[in-house]
């Protein structure tokens, strides 16, 4: 029973730590952020850090791959009763919502510019994020063309050209704040355009 309130305890506080380190990330950018800062915004001490990240890049890393652990929850979801289309639609909906997000694009703009000096921050967050994102929805896929309801060549290449389609109109505008957030208007109509338009080229004749 120790054990597990230890562990418990003890991921807890791993978590508060990436909390407060992407607080100072997202303030002072990753160059100007110190292993100090973090520590006093904590309440502790350097030491406390280096028992759970060995090094300033190392917990940069663990945030990285924080940040794309909400895919999990939008891509994994079933279909339930719902068409192909609806099912799309949701998660085109649910991605958006998530992606287009001005605390989301600051993060992604954070993690962009880091891979400039470290690709290795890049692969990290390519491969827990785009990449592990598009698998899911090529799982997705599979079983809606398995059903006979889809008809692909390829999975991964059909959830690359569904996620390109649900982002595209607004992705670079947003990243570039040329525009503010969707409104849920906006991104209900854009899920549905998504949806219609990839089921067009995809679904069961």
């Amino acid at each position: 029973m120790l054990l597990t309130k230890t562990k418990l305890d003890r991921d807890q506080r791993r978590e508060l730590i990436l909390d407060v380190a992407q607080e100072v990330f997202l303030e002072e950018g990753f160059a100007a952020a110190s292993m100090s800062t973090i520590a006093a915004k904590l309440g502790g001490s350097k030491g406390t850090l280096y028992n759970y990240f060995k090094s300033k890049d190392d917990l940069f890393n663990a945030y990285v791959e924080r940040r794309c652990l909400w895919q999990d929850e939008i891509f994994a979801s079933p279909m339930g009763d719902e068409t192909p289309e609806q099912t799309l639609r949701r998660i085109a909906r649910a991605y958006l919502t998530r992606v287009l997000t001005d605390f989301n694009l600051r993060n992604f703009r954070l993690i962009s510019a880091e891979s400039e000096r470290s690709p290795e921050i890049g692969r990290t967050f390519y491969e827990a994020g785009p990449r592990k994102g598009a698998e899911r929805v090529a799982e997705l896929l599979e079983g809606m063309a398995e059903d006979g309801q889809l008809d692909l060549d390829d999975p991964l290449d059909a959830a690359h050209q569904f996620l390109g389609l649900a982002q595209n109109r607004y992705f670079k505008a947003r990243l570039c704040n040329a525009i503010p957030e969707l409104t849920e208007k906006q991104i209900e109509d854009e899920a549905r355009l998504a949806a219609r338009t990839f089921m067009r080229a995809f679904g069961k004749r």
